[in-house]
């Protein structure tokens, strides 16, 4: 077992800490909202994506469409998204955002801009943009199958 100095070391398992830590921050803070942190994202993304379909939503967000159609429809009875079908296929259901979203989504743009400020505020320029870019390097090679050639050198050397 890791002692606490050689967890906060490993960058795996420091990565995952600060990750599990906002997301429960952000968790306490939708409550508060009365909503769920998947709500909010779902909000945010029909901000920046109006029209989506629950199927390209639920593929953005890595869900499975039942659970973003559950997650729709509790936003729909607050009032927050309408379902209105698609001109062109009528078998197709668009997402769009309802006024009453707009306050909402301005608290969570402000919660996390709060957020951002406290964990970057004693940071240089220089090592706020090593971070970002250090973090959007990490993405780009992970979602282009770096990962994949990793685990095919790891099965070479075991076999």
């Amino acid at each position: 077992m890791k002692s606490m100095q050689e967890r906060e070391t490993d960058f795996f398992n420091l990565l995952h800490d600060v990750a599990h830590l906002l997301r429960t921050r952000f968790d306490q803070q939708a409550r508060a909202w009365g909503l769920t942190r998947a709500q909010c994202v779902i909000l945010i993304h029909l901000q920046e994506h109006p029209g989506w379909t629950q199927n390209e939503m639920a593929n953005h967000c890595q869900l499975e469409p039942i659970t973003v159609a559950r997650l729709v429809d509790r936003l729909e009875a607050s009032g927050f998204v309408e379902r209105r079908l698609d001109p062109s296929d009528r078998r197709i259901n668009r997402l769009h955002l309802k006024p009453p979203a707009d306050p909402i989504l301005e608290q969570i743009r402000r919660s996390r801009e709060n957020a951002l400020r406290a964990l970057m505020d004693d940071m240089t320029p220089a090592v706020k943009d090593a971070v970002m870019t250090t973090l959007k390097q990490m993405k780009v090679k992970l979602t282009t199958g770096c990962m994949a050639r990793v685990q095919d050198a790891s099965k070479e050397k075991t076999e």
